[in-house]
This record gives C-alpha cells, sequence and structure tokens, in this order.
C-alpha cells in the first residue's frame, strides 16, 4: 500500500558548476567528460531549471531486454566497496564516477528508468576528498566513500535541490542539511544526488501513478519497464535495483519505503518512528513519517540503519533514539538468525493473488526448516467492542490523521523559503497547481491537498479522536495485543503484490499489502525478497514491536540467507 490508498485499510570550493537533472520535457543527452569509467573528473551539463511539460510516456526500448554495457560494480556490496578502496583497486572517485556513467547510460537513455532526478555537482570533487583523508588517517566507517542516493524530499545543504517532485520548488535549495543528510555526510558518504518519487510523496491525488512526478516523470520498473516500481520511494528502489548507487535513502508515510523495495527486489527498513531524524525532510504526518534505508542486502540496509540512528535536537521525536537505537547493527547479522524465533503468520493480508500465496507459503517453509517456531494464524484485529467512537476502523483514523498533519507539516516547512517565494504554504501549493494544471496535473489532479487544507488545527476534537484511535486500533489492540497473545519475536505478511502495469489514466492498480498495522503504529518493518511472479519480484514484510530493529534484523537476515531470493533485473520492455 502506498500513501494515496490509505482509506483501504506516505565549505567546497569548485572549479565548475556541474550537474545532472532529469528534464520531463526534452531528453537531450549531456556528454560524460571522461577517458573512462573510472578515469578523471565528470562534468554533467544540465540546467538547475525543468522545462515545464512533462513526456513520461515515450515507449520504453523493444526486443526482449534493453542492451545496457557490463557494470563493473553490479550487486557489489558496502563492504566489497570498502575492500576494493582499501586494496586500491578502486577509490571513492573512480566508483562514483561509475555510477554517474551507469546514470547516464540508463536513467534517460537505454530503459530510461527515470529514478534519478539530478546528481550532485561536487559530488567529484567531494569523493577526491574522502579519498585523501582515507590515505591519510584511513575510512571514517563502513560507508567512507560509498555513493548514496536520497529521495528527492531530503533537503541537503549544498548545491542540489529538494523539490518533492514538484515543479512548485524548482530552484528550492535548503540552507542546511536535514538530519538524514548531515549523518551521511559525518560518516564519509558521498551524496551522489536525489531520486525521483511519486510527487509530494504520493499524498496528491486518488488516483495518481506511483514514480510519476511533475518534475521527473514515470519512472519505471527495472524487471520489466512497463511496470510500475510502486512508492513513493520509486527512484531510490529503482536506482539500488539497477545498482545506479550502493544504497539509497527513502522516506514512509505507510508503505513509501516497504512497496518500492518489494516491487524493486531489494531490502528496505522502515524503522521505528523516532529512532531516525525527520528534520529536513518534507513532511506528511509528523506521527508515521520517517526515513530508512534501501539496499540490494538486509546487511547493507543494517549498516546504513547504524548511520542514521540517533538523537536530532531539530526533532523532538527522536528524544530516546541514543538509548533505544544502536550505531552498529551488524551484530544481529546471524544466518541462523530464524532458529527459536517464534513468528506469527498475519493471514489477513494473504488472498489477493494466489501466486504470491504460493510465495508466501513457500517463505513460511523455508523460516520453518530453518528452526523458525511458525505461530499460523495470528490476528491482528481490534478486540469486539473494545473501540467505541467515530473512529473504529484503521484506515478511516489513519486518513484523517494524515490529512491533519500535511498540512500542518507542510505548512511549517514550506514557511522556512523566503518571503519573495512563490508557494510557502499549502495554499500557495494548490494555486500553482491549478495555474500550471498542463504540466503538473496532465493525467491526476490533487484531491488530496483540497482536502488536506479543509482542515483545522491540530487541537480540533476530530483530530485527536483519529490520533487516538489510529494508536489503540494498531498498538494496544494491534501489533502489541497479537504480539503478547502468542509471545512473538515477529509477525510477517506479503509486502504487496508483483508489479502492475503502469496506467496514468486510471492511476495505481494494488493488490494487497501489509504496511498498515507497522505504519500507523509507528513500529519497524523490514521487507525482503522473498520470490517472484513470472519474474517479478515479491517480498516479505517482518513487523513487530517498537525499537525491536536488533530482532527483525536478525530474522529477515536469517530469511534472506536461507532462500536467496534477490533476481537482477534485466530491464525487459513488457512481459509476454
Amino acid at each position: 500500500m502506498d500513501e494515496t490508498k490509505l482509506e483501504n485499510e506516505q565549505e567546497i570550493s569548485v572549479s565548475s558548476d556541474t550537474r545532472y537533472t532529469a528534464n520531463p520535457i526534452r531528453v537531450t543527452r549531456r556528454e560524460f567528460l571522461r577517458s573512462s569509467a573510472v578515469g578523471s573528473a565528470v562534468a554533467v551539463g544540465g540546467a538547475l531549471a525543468c522545462t515545464p511539460a512533462p513526456t513520461p510516456d515515450a515507449d520504453p526500448p523493444s526486443g526482449a531486454a534493453a542492451a545496457i554495457d557490463d557494470f563493473s560494480l553490479e550487486e557489489m556490496t558496502v563492504d566489497a566497496l570498502q575492500e576494493a578502496m582499501a586494496s586500491g583497486e578502486w577509490t571513492a572517485r573512480s566508483i562514483t564516477e561509475a555510477y554517474l556513467t551507469r546514470i547516464e547510460q540508463v536513467n534517460l537513455e537505454g530503459p530510461a528508468l527515470r529514478a534519478v532526478i539530478e546528481t550532485n555537482p561536487d559530488v567529484s570533487v567531494l569523493a577526491a576528498e574522502l579519498d585523501r583523508e582515507r590515505e591519510a588517517a584511513g575510512p571514517r566507517g563502513p560507508l567512507h566513500g560509498v555513493p548514496v542516493l536520497l529521495k528527492d524530499n531530503i533537503d541537503t545543504g549544498d548545491r542540489m535541490t529538494t523539490t518533492a517532485g514538484s515543479q512548485a520548488l524548482t530552484g528550492w535549495v535548503p540552507p542546511v542539511d536535514s538530519g538524514v543528510a548531515a549523518r551521511l555526510r559525518a560518516a564519509g558518504a558521498v551524496l551522489l544526488g536525489k531520486a525521483n518519487l511519486s510527487e509530494w510523496a504520493n499524498f496528491r491525488s486518488t488516483r495518481s501513478s506511483s514514480g510519476w512526478s511533475g518534475r521527473g516523470g514515470q519512472c519505471r520498473n527495472p524487471y520489466v519497464l512497463d511496470r510500475n516500481p510502486c512508492g513513493s520511494s520509486s527512484g531510490s528502489g529503482v536506482a539500488v535495483s539497477a545498482n545506479l548507487a550502493a544504497v539509497a535513502i527513502g522516506t514512509e508515510t505507510d508503505g513509501s519505503i516497504v512497496c518500492p523495495s518489494t516491487a524493486n527486489g531489494i531490502v528496505g527498513i522502515k524503522p521505528t518512528v523516532g529512532l531516525v531524524s525527520r528534520a529536513g525532510v518534507i513532511p506528511i504526518s509528523h506521527t508515521q513519517d520517517t526515513a530508512g534505508p534501501m539496499a540490494r542486502t538486509v546487511r547493507d540496509a543494517a549498516i546504513v540503519l547504524g548511520v542514521l540512528a540517533g538523537t536530532d535536537p531539530n526533532d523532538p521525536a527522536t528524544a530516546d533514539s541514543d538509548t533505544r537505537g544502536l550505531v552498529d547493527y551488524t551484530p544481529f547479522l546471524d544466518a541462523d538468525g530464524l532458529r527459536g524465533m517464534r513468528v506469527g503468520v498475519a493471514r489477513r493480508f494473504l488472498g489477493f493473488h494466489e501466486v504470491v500465496d504460493q510465495v508466501v507459503e513457500s517463505a513460511i517453509a523455508a523460516m520453518e526448516s530453518a528452526g523458525a517456531v511458525i505461530v499460523d494464524p495470528v490476528e491482528l484485529r481490534p478486540i469486539a467492542g473494545a473501540s467505541p467512537g467515530e473512529f473504529t476502523n484503521l484506515g478511516g483514523a489513519e486518513t484523517q490523521v494524515l490529512m491533519y498533519e500535511f498540512k500542518a507539516g507542510l505548512n511549517a516547512y514550506l514557511a522556512r523559503r523566503g518571503a519573495d517565494a512563490e508557494v510557502r504554504s499549502l495554499a500557495d501549493l494548490i494555486a500553482f497547481n491549478e495555474r500550471n494544471a498542463e504540466t503538473e496535473m496532465p493525467y491526476f489532479g490533487q484531491e488530496r491537498l483540497l482536502e488536506a487544507e479543509t482542515k483545522g488545527p491540530l487541537t480540533e476534537p476530530r483530530y485527536l479522536a483519529a490520533l487516538a484511535a489510529s494508536s489503540r486500533l494498531s498498538r494496544a489492540e494491534g501489533i502489541d495485543r497479537t504480539m503478547d497473545e502468542h509471545r512473538l519475536d515477529a509477525i510477517i505478511g506479503p509486502t504487496g503484490g508483483p508489479a502492475w502495469v503502469t496506467d496514468l489514466v486510471n492511476g495505481d492498480h494494488f493488490g494487497g499489502s501489509s504496511s498498515q498495522y507497522p505504519a500507523a503504529s509507528g513500529y519497524p518493518n523490514i521487507t525482503v525478497p522473498a520470490g517472484d511472479v513470472h519474474g517479478l519480484p515479491v517480498g516479505l514484510s517482518f513487523f513487530g514491536r517498537a525499537w525491536s530493529e536488533p530482532t527483525l534484523i536478525r530474522i529477515a537476515y536469517g530469511f534472506e540467507q536461507t532462500v536467496q531470493a534477490r533476481l537482477v533485473p534485466r530491464f525487459i520492455p513488457t512481459l509476454t
């Protein structure tokens, strides 16, 4: 499930100004000035501003699969990249430039994945500085010199813009790093660029197409190009899966990390709300929003999570992160991690697709054979008569919470912009979209923005009632009750169905999902590739109590090592 479907159950000196910008109107190849994929400095031309009218529907290349050059770093893990830099075989700069070449070949050219909106104009200089630092003092940690993409709703205090995919924020360069970007930068990561997303984290329309933004166009699934990548962290999921970066950062309100992770065959961790700072992230809901890692392996995701976790004075929700979170989650990576773990099967999330059910049944059998204690079934339903008041359905309560909090949070974020900015409130955004409907709303509207604008302050009784109901139904009467009753270490369910054919006319075609309970509760959720349906990946979700990331990582890693279900995408135009 994505954020649009909630009611169904969100000081450096450089010599040149170089930037790659996804241009959703006119695709002009910008030549890379390099002698080789790992050679000298890269100059990537491209205007900062986006041209106005998107053309995201160019036909994918014909043939069985898109022809793409072999990539030396394909499927390279964070550990392998560190080993290559330690040995001198690669440098942070050569690795970075190899990924830039890869982006040039497949993002707007070739299969035209449209996963990356722009690259960091200072990236080669930054990488070279990190190489000098490694030589002089050694690496800062496991991410030193490793290229990372960030979703385009995460502020970076450099020369990259942050727009949530909207032309309304074209040219907006935040003055400081978000908490997430600051931690990555401090860890020595190379901030490679910004990833495309479902515009406004898919909180704009009830009939949106996941992965579409006015700025970036329609992002494509790398397994089958006419299929949807899900969202809203679409570009992050596609980029990692297609090896455009080692790892990426997504954000989730409900499903926006785990859904694009399952659709693109990768691992995604949606942490406990409060483990990772949200300061400097364009918000939907302060109750449910969180950033998290997206990677090709559980180990890589765990490494990134340890870097991201920690208290940020700019986000009060993180007050307990230093005591409840960890700086290193890798000690919990046990190949035998399933043994003795009590895992509950939430069958309410099955039944929407028979082959997905088969994947889940195979996963259950694999976990049992690896020593897990399977409790089947468990019920994630409120106790009869225990939920009085207007909101007795989690979906209805959650939707109201998000509507109220989106207006309050977005108005606060946009107010940070200068007094001369055209868009400084939700009302300004709605008016901008109406004035620029031809380019911002060519396929779907802004029904969610309009509804959110009608909401009052966060002191209104209806908001407070919805917030209380959402918390109670998802926590005390949901995950906590179920785990107490069955003495569980984790609950599982299918993360989602196989990717659907992208449909800009009717919008998304979601099958099923298990993201809502961990999303509404603010509890952690990890998805791991579990199998496929006709070559389209399907993931299994592991979720549990607040701050239970160590246990979930142990279980998820044990499952990953048991099933080894990750598939490398082949960029097939369509299923036949």
